[in-house]
């Protein structure tokens, strides 16, 4: 619970520092020479929805189990860190890696890509804890007895 907190504070302010430089979040994703003009913007507005959806629910339902979430965030934390290492590789010089728009703004360097593995390292853990808490049997409500029930207590609990 206490890394879906921490992680939903981070995301939340990554897309609150993004949407707030909005103007300049597709020169800044043009750094990393994959995507420019129309594919930069759009690849921003997905960032900025996926960090502000995973943020969001993260805070609001630490305790929650449901995977849509967790995908969220994997999916932002695998695009952030596919930038980071190509851009890297290829010997791109990158003034601003983007993670908070134009806020607190680090140079693409090895800092930036051991933050990127424990996010990707981060979103194992979740997905690891997602499939388990959905592989675990669901208490009767009435009895406490262990059945099988596909899921159906825990969307009662959502």
């Amino acid at each position: 619970m206490v890394l879906r907190l921490v992680l939903g504070a981070i995301y939340a302010a990554m897309g609150i520092g993004q949407l707030a430089s909005l103007g300049e979040m597709p020169a800044v994703l043009g750094a990393y020479g994959l995507v420019h003009g129309a594919a930069a913007t759009l690849l921003t507005m997905s960032l900025i929805v996926g960090e502000l959806v995973c943020g969001v629910w993260f805070l609001a339902r630490p305790r929650s189990t449901a995977i849509a979430p967790v995908g969220v965030y994997t999916a932002v934390a695998l695009v952030w860190s596919g930038l980071a290492v190509q851009a890297f590789v290829r010997g791109l010089t990158v003034v601003n890696c983007g993670c908070f728009g134009s806020y607190l703004a680090q140079r693409l360097g090895w800092f930036v890509l051991v933050q990127d593995a424990l996010a990707l390292l981060y979103a194992a853990v979740l997905l690891r804890g997602a499939r388990r808490s959905r592989a675990r049997p669901a208490r009767h409500e009435s009895t406490g007895d262990q059945t099988y029930d596909h899921g159906e207590a825990k969307a009662r609990r959502r």
